[in-house]
C-alpha cells in the first residue's frame, strides 16, 4: 500500500495507538475485576474461566472476519464501529448485577476488542513497510498503557469509589478512538476487486504463516493467562487484598509496556529471531521463579520480569507475517491473530479448570509448557527464514 500523505499516516498511527490503548483496557478488565467478582457475585473458578473463554471466543470470531473485510472494503468503518461497541459494552458491564450480564458484556468486549486489535495492527503494519517490527512493538506500548491503567485505578480507587465509576471511565475513554477513526480519511482498500484464488492458496499454504501463527497461539495463551490470573494467584498464595494484588498486575503490565519500548529501539540492531528466543527464555525463568518463590517480594519481582519477557514476542512475530504478505496483510493477520486467540481462549479456561481441583500454583505450569513450545517453534521459524534469505 502506498501512503501518499505522510501527515495522514501520522494521524492514522495516532488513532491506532488510541485504539490499542482501549484494547489494553479490554484485555485487562476481567482479570483486574475478578477478585471483586469472586466476592460480590460469589463466582466459582470454572465460571471465571468461562468469562475468559467466551470473551476470547468473541475476539476469535471478529478476528477471522476482519482481515478479508478490511482488505476488500478498507479499515475506516470497521475500526470506528469496533471502538463504539467497546464503549457500550463497558457501560453495560458497569451496571451488570449478576454473572449472566457480566458474561454478555465479556462476549461483546471480545467481539469489538478483537476487531480493534486486528485492525489497528494491520493498518500500522501497512503504514510502516520499512520498519514493521519496531512500529508494531511501539504500538504495543499503548496496549500496555491501557492494560496498566485499569488495575492501577482499581488498586487506588476501589475502596474510595467502588468498581462502577472505574468501568464507566473506561467506557468514556473508549470513545476517543471512535471519534478519531470517524473523522480521519483512510487509504483506499488494497483488494477492491476481491481475491484471486491463487493468492488465497499461497497465504493458506505458507509455512512461515503457520509457524508464526502457532507462536501467537501459545503466546496469546500466556498473555491472557498471566494477565487474567495473576491477581488471583497472589491472593491465593500470599493472602493479599484485592487492591494490592491489582497493583502487582499493574506492575506486570508496566514492565510489558517498558519492554516493548525497549525492543522497539533494539530491533534496529538485533535480529528479530534472536529477540523472540531471548524473550521466551527470560519469560520461562521468570515464571518458574514466581511460581516457586517462597516469599512475596521475590514473587513480585519475578512477576515484573514476566511482563518484560513477554513484551516483544507477539508484535515481533506479527512483523514477520506482515513482511511475508504485504499485499494481503489483513487476511494474513486475520488468520495468524485468530489462531493466537484460540490459544488465548484455551489457556486461561484450562487454568480455571485445573485450579478448581488443585491450585493456581499448579495450574500456572500451563504457561510454562506454552513457553517451551514457543522456543521450539521459534527455532524452526528462524531456520526457515534463514533458508528463505539464502535463496
Amino acid at each position: 500500500m502506498e501512503i501518499e500523505n505522510k501527515a495522514l499516516a501520522s494521524v492514522l498511527t495516532a488513532a491506532c495507538s488510541a485504539g490499542m490503548f482501549v484494547f489494553g483496557i479490554v484485555m485487562a478488565i476481567i482479570g483486574a475485576i475478578l477478585p471483586e467478582l469472586f466476592e460480590t457475585l460469589r463466582l466459582e473458578r470454572i465460571q471465571a474461566g468461562n468469562l475468559f473463554f467466551f470473551m476470547n471466543l468473541g475476539m476469535l470470531v471478529s478476528t477471522l472476519f476482519f482481515g478479508p473485510m478490511v482488505d476488500r472494503f478498507g479499515f475506516k468503518i470497521f475500526l470506528a464501529a469496533s471502538s463504539l461497541v467497546v464503549s457500550l459494552s463497558f457501560a453495560e458491564l458497569a451496571f451488570s448485577s449478576n454473572y449472566s450480564y457480566v458474561l454478555v458484556s465479556a462476549i461483546f468486549l471480545g467481539l469489538a476488542g478483537g476487531g480493534l486489535n486486528g485492525g489497528a495492527n494491520a493498518l500500522v503494519n501497512d503504514l510502516n513497510p520499512e520498519k514493521r517490527a519496531a512500529a508494531l512493538n511501539f504500538l504495543g506500548i499503548f496496549f500496555g498503557f491501557g492494560a496498566l491503567l485499569v488495575p492501577l485505578l482499581i488498586g487506588s480507587l476501589l475502596k474510595l469509589t467502588g468498581l462502577r465509576p472505574v468501568i464507566l471511565l473506561a467506557a468514556f475513554l473508549s470513545l476517543l478512538p471512535f471519534i478519531l477513526f470517524s473523522i480521519f480519511n483512510f487509504p483506499r482498500p488494497k483488494q477492491p476487486q476481491g481475491f484471486p484464488l491463487k493468492d488465497v492458496k499461497k497465504i493458506i499454504g505458507s509455512e512461515i504463516l503457520w509457524l508464526g501463527a502457532f507462536i501467537l497461539f501459545f503466546q496469546s495463551g500466556n498473555e491472557f493467562s498471566v494477565g487474567g490470573w495473576l491477581s488471583s494467584f497472589f491472593q491465593e498464595k500470599f493472602q493479599l487484598e484485592a487492591g494490592h494484588s491489582a497493583l502487582i498486575l499493574s506492575g506486570y503490565w508496566l514492565f510489558l509496556m517498558l519492554g516493548r519500548l525497549l525492543f522497539s529501539k533494539l530491533l534496529g540492531v538485533v535480529k528479530r529471531e534472536t529477540v523472540v528466543l531471548v524473550s521466551a527464555g527470560l519469560s520461562l525463568l521468570a515464571l518458574l521463579g514466581m511460581i516457586l518463590s517462597p516469599g512475596k517480594i521475590q514473587a513480585v519481582s519475578f512477576a515484573l520480569l514476566i511482563g518484560l519477557g513477554f513484551a516483544a514476542i507477539y508484535p515481533t512475530t506479527l512483523s514477520v507475517i506482515g513482511e511475508a504478505f504485504p499485499d494481503y496483510s489483513g487476511t494474513a493477520f486475520s488468520l495468524a491473530i485468530g489462531t493466537g486467540l484460540v490459544g488465548g481462549m484455551l489457556s486461561p479456561w484450562l487454568i480455571g479448570r485445573v485450579s478448581q481441583h488443585y491450585s493456581l500454583t499448579i495450574a500456572l505450569f500451563i504457561p510454562i509448557f506454552n513457553l517451551l513450545m514457543i522456543l521450539g517453534l521459534q527455532s524452526w521459524l528462524r531456520s526457515k527464514l534463514l533458508k528463505s534469505s539464502d535463496k
